[in-house]
């Protein structure tokens, strides 16, 4: 049997569970998942290796309409995936109907490679709210294959990546047959950091946070780390620091139970908080966090 590796594309507005199905299909929790809009900012790739097969998922930012410098280049990500996908997932949820770039929702009309539309949430639905959505989409992207499923039940996914093997092209594999993501360590330190962020402050604050990995040393027992977390205004220091450091405790005590169970470690955390003024609209910054080359 020949070989056959491709990268698949995953496409939506936020929070239709994106990250969540790309998790449930490489078996692994690579993204940060968060009841919050934006909770990915960068593209990840996932990547499920079989003897005879390799896909490379990314998982892209929800598309939105930018503000600030940081979401252009979230959304040149998502515009990037639209250049090297061999199959794009366009996840909609029920009620979910229309791209908020009209622009992309064109490419996937006129693409050149399968698209599959996935009605994610089919759990929190019925029969017939499935029923209309699935003939809205027909007559909506006439091109794509239309597949139901819940990635945070699992159901119908085993059948979702059965597709995928028989439409991604034989090809030799992209990545060693051992990897798992493109990322680094300090990414995913970072961003489970900033997950704990989302999860235990409102409002504007986590959209005006970064995390830094200052410091990054394993050893055979333990790893010992140094993060700092970066806020636009002196205001959002206080906020995050809490009476007496009692919010940044919590943070950090999150933290280290996620890292632990990911890096399978006992795992030794160090938080601070500093300001950088405005950072989302500072190219340098932007630069510095990973979001432009």
């Amino acid at each position: 049997m020949e070989h056959k590796s491709g990268f698949v594309n995953i496409i939506g507005n936020p929070n239709v569970g994106k990250s969540t199905l790309m998790n449930a299909l490489v078996g692994e929790r690579l993204s940060i998942i968060t009841p919050k809009a934006q909770t990915t900012r960068h593209r990840i790739f996932g990547i499920l290796n079989e003897p005879e097969y390799q896909i490379v998922f990314s998982d892209t930012p929800g598309v939105i309409q930018p503000v600030y410098k940081m979401q252009e280049h979230m959304m040149k990500f998502v515009s990037d995936a639209f250049s090297d996908a061999d199959i794009f997932l366009y996840l909609v949820e029920p009620g979910d109907r229309a791209l908020k770039d009209e622009g992309f929702f064109q490419k996937l009309l006129q693409a050149k490679v399968p698209v599959l539309l996935i009605i994610n949430k089919i759990d929190t639905s019925n029969q017939e709210i499935l029923e209309g959505e699935v003939a809205h989409w027909s007559e909506a992207l006439p091109n794509a294959e239309i597949i139901p499923i819940s990635a945070l039940e699992k159901a119908n996914t085993d059948y979702l990546l059965q597709r995928l093997v028989e439409l991604i092209p034989v090809s030799p594999q992209y990545f060693d047959k051992d990897a798992l993501t493109d990322k680094t360590e300090r990414f995913f330190v970072s961003e489970i950091v900033r997950e704990q962020i989302l999860l235990n402050y409102n409002k504007e604050i986590p959209y005006s946070v970064e995390v830094d990995v200052e410091d990054f040393k394993e050893d055979d027992d333990i790893i010992r780390i140094r993060t700092v977390i970066y806020v636009a205004r002196e205001t959002q220091k206080g906020i995050i620091i809490g009476h007496k450091g009692s919010k940044l405790k919590k943070v950090g005590i999150g933290a280290r139970k996620q890292l632990e169970s990911f890096f399978a470690k006992k795992i030794h955390l160090e938080t601070f908080v500093k300001v950088k003024k405005n950072w989302r609209d500072n190219d340098m910054q932007l630069k510095r966090f990973g979001y432009k080359q």
